[in-house]
């Protein structure tokens, strides 16, 4: 018999209210981890995002949050899997709409009233951190947040293999880069956990009751056998269905050096202490190489951006109008070859008309 759910939240209640984000690239395990939390106890908002095939145990997803995400992404012209470090400037202008802030806000303060402790989870929400930090605040609620670490070869191979065919491999890995890195500037200084997918296979216990700890939540502090138990079902070590490597992913040797030293510096984030000076210096530095790099390939790619705009808009503009047929072609071909064929000549050459 698994846990009785979170009651609602009582406004009198010493209990604090705590967010807790899971966040990170898709195909990193966030769901595992949003899952895990709502079986200790955690209240994931309703309604979810229906499994499927690509995701059998479920996304752990409020249904509300990936639609807002969807709507300030496309406000933003901006992709779930983004390589422009210019994406996050521009996903930063909605996220500092005072409407925008209101609604989201709004919606948090219902979520409350099922409990105290909240798990939101969505690959996108990385876009809009500092809107939810917001909101969590208004709501007088400490955030938290969890991201999930999976080598980027394996994340690459799972996109590939269940999303979207039309981004490749260099453009996937790039994403990851831009992702996964402003994701770590963005949590920096809050409370925060970096835990690798590998590790909640292998026993999930680890890095969760520690999270639990770190985050002051009751729910896992005080997870019952039961539950424990619940979450050995939940998590399906088989899952983890691609297990790719550079000699699957056919990518720049530039771009495959800076993705292999970005992953060292997050998986040395999810080592016990560290989360340090160091590593905020190392990631900074990945992330300025980072965007010299796409800048560069920007200069390269400048004629071809060039070439696609004006067939673009070539696509686009009406086709011209078809020239006015002239008298002479008006008239009946009988009334036409009674003309000598002398004097027709000279009526096409006054025309302009010569054949």
């Amino acid at each position: 018999m698994s846990r009785i759910p979170a009651q609602p939240s009582d406004p009198s209640s010493d209990q604090p209210r705590r967010v807790v984000f899971v966040v990170g690239s898709g195909r990193s395990g966030t769901s595992t981890m949003s899952g895990t939390l709502r079986t200790l106890g955690l209240h994931v908002p309703q309604p979810e995002v229906v499994a499927d095939a690509t995701n059998p145990k479920g996304f752990g997803e409020p249904q509300w949050v990936v639609d807002l995400h969807d709507e300030l992404l496309k406000r933003s012209n901006v992709q779930v899997s983004d390589a422009r470090p210019q994406a996050w400037l521009e996903a930063g202008k909605v996220s500092a709409d005072h409407a925008v802030r209101e609604r989201v806000t709004s919606w948090l303060a219902g979520q409350f009233e099922a409990g105290d402790e909240l798990v939101v989870k969505d690959p996108r929400a990385a876009w809009f951190l500092g809107l939810w930090r917001a909101a969590a605040g208004r709501n007088d609620a400490r955030s938290s947040y969890v991201t999930m670490l999976r080598p980027v070869t394996e994340v690459v191979g799972s996109k590939q293999a269940y999303y979207d065919a039309r981004q490749g491999g260099v453009t996937r890995t790039a994403a990851w880069v831009n992702m996964m890195l402003h994701t770590e500037r963005a949590t920096r200084g809050e409370s925060r956990a970096f835990v690798r997918y590998a590790d909640m296979l292998a026993d999930w216990t680890v890095p969760v009751f520690r999270i639990g700890a770190a985050f002051d939540l009751h729910a896992v502090k005080t997870a019952m056998a039961n539950d424990i138990r619940e979450v050995h079902k939940f998590i399906d070590p088989s899952l983890r269905r691609v297990t790719l490597t550079w000699d699957d992913v056919d990518v720049p040797p530039r771009l495959r050096e800076l993705a292999d030293e970005t992953w060292q510096a997050l998986d040395g984030l999810a080592d016990e202490g560290g989360d340090t000076a160091a590593a905020h210096e190392a990631c900074d530095q990945l992330r300025v190489a980072y965007a010299d790099m796409y800048a560069q390939a920007e200069a390269f790619a400048h004629s071809t951006t060039l070439a696609a705009r004006r067939e673009g808009a070539r696509a686009a503009a009406p086709a011209p109008a078809p020239a006015p047929a002239s008298r002479v072609d008006r008239l009946p071909h009988a009334v036409r070859a009674m003309v000598p064929p002398a004097a027709r000549q000279r009526i096409r050459k006054a025309l302009g008309r010569e054949r």
